[in-house]
């Protein structure tokens, strides 16, 4: 079997005759965007954003662009659930999908169109000061995640409520914090990618199972959604499962559910 394709690897002239059309389709979701900053119940813009970014999805990839087809794999998930239920107006939809473009015009490597504004940036350790704290660092969720572009969106999403939140993207890192870290009495949610550069998901839940026994709630994140990969966590006592592609709305209502809010 042949490796997949990479920007290198393609014929000449036909890379920059995909880029070409990724910037139509860059200025088009830019005017989508707009228009959901305008009214956050445009069905006919819900509706074209969900349709460009599936294309984007299945396109990116086979040109290469893995990081850009993974974060339209997220953004496509969210935008089929804006377009089932138009009326629920709870997120603001015109500067998630202003953000989408953003990072997707630098995955793609090529320039945001101009008339996008540029949207708030997710931190890995935003804690806002007007919301009480569970202890002096304590995080109300934890993020453990290596690829970027969920990171991001899920980064854009917490901040976005209000969550404090740390993220870790290397497995090793992400324990030793998780050992050192003086929770108190919280009991912060511990999303956990089950495939991890430097150590696996699994490792660090069992070790946390030792040595913090009952401290974090966990939540594994996975492409893999096969029942028997759900019920290996389960069974030994993770709180349930995030399955890649992830709706940014789904995972939010959920997260909002888990921390009790």
């Amino acid at each position: 079997m042949s490796a997949d394709p990479t920007p290198a690897e393609l014929p000449p002239g036909l890379l920059e005759e995909y880029l070409q059309s990724a910037r139509g389709q860059l200025q088009l979701l830019a005017q989508l965007a707009d228009r959901l900053a305008a009214r956050n119940d445009d069905v006919e813009a819900l509706e074209a954003l969900r349709r460009e970014v599936h294309k984007i999805h299945g396109s990116a990839g086979s040109y290469g662009f893995w990081s850009a087809s993974r974060l339209a794999a997220g953004m496509e998930e969210t935008a089929k659930d804006w377009a089932a239920r138009p009326g629920d107006t709870e997120a603001d939809r015109g500067s998630l999908a202003r953000w989408f473009v953003l990072r997707l015009a630098g995955a793609l490597g090529l320039e945001a169109p101009i008339s996008t504004p540029a949207a708030p940036q997710p931190g890995p350790a935003s804690m806002p000061a007007d919301r009480p704290r569970a202890g002096p660092e304590t995080p109300e969720v934890i993020l453990v995640e290596d690829d970027p572009a969920l990171a991001e969106l899920l980064s854009y999403g917490l901040q976005s409520r209000g969550y404090r939140f740390r993220l870790f993207r290397n497995g090793r890192e992400a324990l030793d914090a998780l050992l050192a870290l003086d929770s108190g009495e919280a009991h912060p949610l511990l999303l956990l990618d089950v495939d991890l550069p430097a150590l696996d998901g699994y490792s660090i839940f069992d070790t946390l199972q030792r040595e913090r026994p009952g401290t974090f709630r966990v939540v594994f994140t996975t492409v893999h959604g096969n029942e028997a990969e759900q019920l290996r966590g389960l069974e030994a006592g993770a709180l349930d499962y995030l399955v890649k592609p992830i709706s940014l709305r789904v995972a939010l209502e959920k997260i909002r559910r888990w921390v009790g809010r």
